[in-house]
């Protein structure tokens, strides 16, 4: 067989077989699903290796595969393989074992499909079953609101398939094909323009940007931790932002209008979506609308139109697949040992749990852009995408860089509220030591190698991913300036061992102790402990901010919320008009026989 349809069709046969596996066979089902995400990594590294020959259907390029897709495949593959390891012992007393796994094998190979695809029907086909698998990935959660969350994202993200299916067929009209390796399409008439919206739609919705970002933390609220990290915190993003790269620098000719539209929409993500995670108390739906925040800093490097910009979009998506997975992980480990997400509920675990302390702390520095992790270098890189936007003339590019970094600001003050509402601070009422203890180890790996990756990728940015996975997609750029990891590193380093230093110091004064917090001579009630939660929440009733935060409360924001009452709207005008009376639908059948002949006579 083909090696690139083995590829797809792998993951979907072991799919069919955990499902028909019987709920006794805990083991084979886990054993399935291990060997079948190992070796779609294993031919992830095979691909990225050795391009295979691409498969053809007469004349037609049905699958092929080039530098971008390699790199995606073995990002797919690595991450799949990881979140594989970690379900195991989380997943181990759902009650929806078999669905799950059949879900998360299926969801691989779909994933394979749509970058292996060439022929823009069968990505269109991958794409919907993606939409299936998200759907079954929801219910398999124990919350009460995981079937609303399925629908939602079911309407939000199988509604841009219909819109992807609608440009597709305008790229079409104009070329008179389906396969993408033979499109250029100059962004010059209304067709292609309207062919270029829909398939951005339907990229904006996959990753969850603005204003299609909504299934996002409904989807982290109600589905297992598992799911939301394979999908909306991995998958999703590599697939929303490949499809957007694909557009930008093979299926289209971007002009600066577009450009400018695409840098607007990534800062209003940005911005919108952290602030909206500032004032958060679940744990997970925090984590979520940071998911979101972070896919506008991608969709800004693509906006920039230069080779800087792309490089920097591109390593942006692939360093927040594993910080953003990492902090999931870590976020799901908590919720399993205290049994909730609630950010008024935790506090002092990081004693009882340091190995996820660690990780969670080194993922949540990387995605704030602290020195020297990954998320810093990425977003370094695009704000030279940024600067070289000056070089052409372009004199809006401060108004872009200013939004991205005081976004990357408000999510090191979002973490700061999240690491002491969750690891320090006071301890909750029922977080006691022989309740809340580690994890297993199975799924401490998949936390640990990300967090390595996450300071890996930041030190050897540049001679490693940058070269080697991001450079053959792109082609050499010029960095208008490159940093010194090593230098910040050793710096980091330093600081590190004088502050230990310090603290060993005051430690070995015998002099001091520990006291419980009082007010007035009292000890402070549990109950008015200080959680962290509290944290920016008066950011809420600013003069200019009060509008917003009160119209995202009662969901203004929400496409789908206001898509139902659009139709909801309609329905009830339709049904006014519904009268039951014969004469009067004849009336109507009269009046309109009589327009379409006026209209045919004109013609």
């Amino acid at each position: 067989m083909n090696p690139i349809l083995f590829s797809i069709g792998l993951p979907v046969v072991l799919g069919c077989l955990c499902w028909m596996v019987s709920g006794r066979n805990r083991w084979l089902r886990e054993s399935l699903t291990i060997a079948g995400s190992l070796a779609l990594f294993v031919i992830g590294i095979r691909f990225f290796i050795s391009i295979p020959a691409p498969v053809l259907w007469g004349q037609v390029t049905l699958f092929s595969l080039d530098a971008l897709g390699s790199m995606m495949l073995l990002a797919c593959g690595f991450f799949g393989f990881l979140i594989a390891l970690y379900s195991i012992p989380v997943m181990r007393d759902a009650e929806m074992r078999s669905a799950y796994y059949s879900a998360f094998l299926w969801t691989l190979g779909a994933a394979f499909g749509v970058i292996l695809s060439n022929h823009l029907l069968l990505l269109l086909f991958f794409w919907g079953m993606l939409a299936v698998t998200l759907y079954m990935l929801i219910l398999c959660g124990k919350s009460q609101t995981a079937s609303e969350s399925a629908r939602k994202a079911l309407i939000i993200v199988g509604g841009s398939d219909g819109i992807l299916l609608l440009g597709i067929f305008c790229i079409y009209a104009l070329t008179s094909t389906f396969e993408m390796h033979l499109i250029r399409l100059p962004l010059d008439g209304g067709l292609a323009i309207l062919g270029f919206v829909c398939l951005g739609i339907a990229a904006f919705a996959k990753a969850g940007a603005i204003p299609f970002h909504t299934w996002i933390p409904d989807m982290a609220s109600s589905a297992p931790v598992p799911g939301t990290a394979l999908m909306p915190a991995s998958l999703d993003k590599l697939l929303g932002i490949y499809l957007l790269m694909r557009m930008a620098t093979r299926l289209f000719i971007l002009t600066p209008v577009f450009n400018t539209a695409l840098l607007i929409l990534g800062t209003v993500t940005i911005l919108a979506a952290v602030m909206r995670a500032l004032v958060q108390h679940d744990l997970k739906r925090l984590l979520a609308y940071h998911a979101v925040s972070q896919v506008g800093y991608m969709i800004v490097g693509i906006g920039t139109g230069n080779p800087i910009g792309f490089a920097g979009a591109l390593f942006h998506m692939l360093n927040n697949t594993i910080y953003k997975t990492g902090l999931f992980l870590a976020g799901g480990a908590v919720e399993s040992q205290a049994g909730t997400s609630d950010l008024d509920k935790l506090g002092g675990i990081g004693r009882l749990m340091p190995w996820t302390f660690v990780t969670f702390l080194v993922s949540a520095f990387a995605i704030s852009g602290v020195p020297p992790m990954n998320g810093f270098v990425s977003k370094w890189i695009i704000y030279q995408g940024l600067f070289e936007m000056n070089r052409s003339g372009n004199s809006l590019w401060i108004i872009w860089l200013a939004a991205a970094m005081f976004g990357s600001g408000l999510t090191l003050a979002s973490f700061m509220k999240l690491t002491h509402a969750i690891f320090l601070g006071t301890p909750g009422r029922d977080i006691q030591p022989g309740r809340v203890k580690e994890i297993g180890l199975l799924a401490r790996i998949p936390m640990i190698v990300l967090a390595v990756l996450s300071i890996g990728f930041g030190i050897f940015a540049y001679g490693g991913p940058m070269r080697h996975l991001i450079l053959p997609s792109i082609g050499e750029v010029d960095y208008p300036g490159i940093w010194s990891p090593g230098y910040a590193t050793l710096m980091v380093l330093l600081g590190l061992v004088a502050g230990l230093l310090i603290y060993g110091i005051g430690r070995s004064n015998q002099n001091l102790r520990e006291q419980d917090s009082f007010i007035g001579g009292e000890k402070l009630p549990v109950e008015n402990r200080v959680t962290g939660t509290g944290f920016y929440e008066t950011i809420q009733s600013l003069p200019g901010l009060r509008f917003f935060y009160r119209k995202a409360e009662t969901r203004s924001f929400d496409i789908y919320v206001q898509g139902s009452r659009l139709v909801a709207a309609i329905t009830r005008v339709l049904r006014k008009s519904h009268t039951g009376v014969l004469t009067f639908y004849l009336v109507w059948a009269i009046a309109g026989l009589v327009l379409l002949l006026v209209w045919l006579m004109g013609r």
